[in-house]
């Protein structure tokens, strides 16, 4: 089925962002392709935090003041496990509480693991567990194969990104992040969402850790350069800051600087148009120097009716 709107999503931005375009557009008409480069696996369990942060807040269930995780959460599972850290080996990785699974949520990883294990694909069991919450949108992994995101520290050590920004509260310079493939290409419904739809947006997520993952599969980027009139960016940046996570600090300590500007460069080969907000309209030329179109709009989600306005503006961009 052809969709009209595909949005390229990773973190807590693209999920609100999400949730604001389903409020002004049907959200049978969108699909969603969802960064896997920060999947990991805990307690032999598979987990996908970017895809559950997703199915949640479409869902209406997400914790909103975290924003990740289930709104009502208990942590008994976790604590218990607390018990077994005096008797651990220094050696071993299990019972390890640094990365936090809520009671709840563990179902949804219980059920994506046993399914994986029965031979399912990625893709497949993303689509059930998303009937499952009763979401219209359309989600697909960018993958269903491994591409695990990895970032190198300023100090030369080498960490898998969970650890970076859970373990280490993303609170350590970085030198580089690279991705860690076992070859696997964008599934062909991926390519399809990415060449039929009538608009794609790059919602305002991590450009080094969210998007790049999807871009670096084979053909993402060809894709897009080739509809770049079609394609609209959403900046993650506002006011030098990110709006959430490390992306400002991450663009700096990668040789950037920390501005819209700097957004524009990263993304202008594949989108035409970047989503600022008044707070950055002074960087507006700097944008278009940069080879991308700048709109101007209030891009802090900070209600639903901001947000809506925002996801209008964001699709009228390209249209």
């Amino acid at each position: 089925m052809s969709r009209r709107i595909t949005v390229l999503c990773g973190g807590v931005g693209a999920a609100r962002f999400l949730r604001a375009l389903c409020s002004v557009v049907p959200a049978g008409e969108v699909t969603a392709i969802v960064n896997t480069g920060d999947d990991t696996d805990l307690h032999g369990l598979r987990i996908s935090p970017d895809l559950d942060t997703v199915t949640y807040t479409l869902a209406g269930a997400i914790d909103p003041e975290r924003g990740w995780g289930l709104v009502g959460e208990t942590w008994e599972a976790m604590g218990s496990l607390a018990r077994y850290s005096s008797v651990i080996p220094e050696d071993s990785t299990a019972g390890g509480t640094w990365f936090g699974l809520g009671d709840r949520d563990l179902a949804t990883h219980l059920y994506r693991t046993g399914r994986l294990a029965e031979g399912a694909l990625l893709t497949e069991v993303t689509a059930e567990i998303a009937a499952a919450w009763r979401v219209e949108v359309e989600l697909l992994p960018m993958s269903d194969g491994r591409h695990s995101t990895m970032v190198t520290l300023a100090d030369g050590g080498e960490v898998s990104f969970q650890d970076y920004f859970v373990r280490l509260r993303h609170s350590v310079p970085v030198a580089g992040v690279r991705f860690d493939s076992d070859g696997s290409p964008a599934t062909p419904r991926v390519l399809e969402a990415l060449s039929n739809a009538e608009v794609v947006v790059i919602a305002p997520s991590n450009p080094f850790v969210s998007i790049a993952p999807i871009r670096a599969l084979d053909g993402v980027d060809q894709l897009l350069a080739a509809r770049r009139e079609s394609v609209v960016a959403v900046s993650p940046i506002v006011g030098g800051e990110a709006l959430k996570g490390p992306a400002a600090r991450m663009a700096i300590e990668l040789g950037h600087s920390s501005d819209v500007a700097a957004v524009a460069t990263l993304y202008a080969e594949i989108a035409t148009a970047l989503v600022i907000d008044p707070v950055d309209e002074a960087l507006a030329e700097a944008v278009s120097a940069a080879g991308m179109r700048p709109v101007v709009v209030p891009s802090v989600m900070s209600d639903p009716a901001v947000a809506a306005r925002l996801a209008e503006a964001t699709i009228a961009a390209v249209q």
